[in-house]
């Protein structure tokens, strides 16, 4: 069994949990995220295994950074690693439609099982499901929250009343 820790960072959005195995970063959840999981006593807090994601993410939140270059420990479904490897080709300040991102992975119909997979996708910001959205423009689900959504993407829009 891998040790797994943890730590909690203040953020624009909220308080964000990191979570990561010895491999990587497992989980950035945010406030109130739908899939998050509770903390269980195994988990060990250590502060200091995080201070690449932690650089990383402010330097993303105060406008410097466009990519993240973290080891990541994805854990799904086959199908669910093919969807969140196709939101990280999602280029900074642009999105996608659901069914856009079913189309990156040569599977055009599974608009449906994109929109299942990107709800449970552990690593929000940095595997970037919040570039996500309905065909028509329109802001759709999103697990910390349509406003938490809106913001980071006028974040990356350079929208200044993000």
């Amino acid at each position: 069994m891998h040790e797994i820790h943890y730590t909690r960072i203040p953020s624009p959005i909220g308080e964000l949990s990191l979570v990561a195995s010895e491999k990587g970063l497992r989980g950035v959840y945010m406030e109130e995220h739908k899939k998050a999981p509770h903390t269980p006593e195994t988990w060990k807090e250590n502060p200091s295994r995080f201070t690449a994601a932690v650089e990383q993410l402010g330097e993303y939140f105060s406008g410097k950074r466009q990519t993240f270059d973290l080891p990541l420990d994805l854990q799904g479904t086959p199908f669910q690693l093919q969807a969140w490897h196709a939101l990280m080709e999602i280029p900074f300040g642009e999105t996608r439609s659901y069914g856009e991102q079913a189309a990156l992975i040569n599977n055009p119909k599974a608009v449906r099982a994109i929109g299942l997979a990107n709800g449970k996708n552990p690593i929000s910001i940095i595997v970037p499901c919040h570039r996500v959205i309905g065909k028509n423009g329109t802001l759709t689900g999103y697990g910390g929250g349509l406003e938490r959504k809106r913001f980071l993407l006028e974040l990356e829009s350079g929208d200044q009343s993000a």
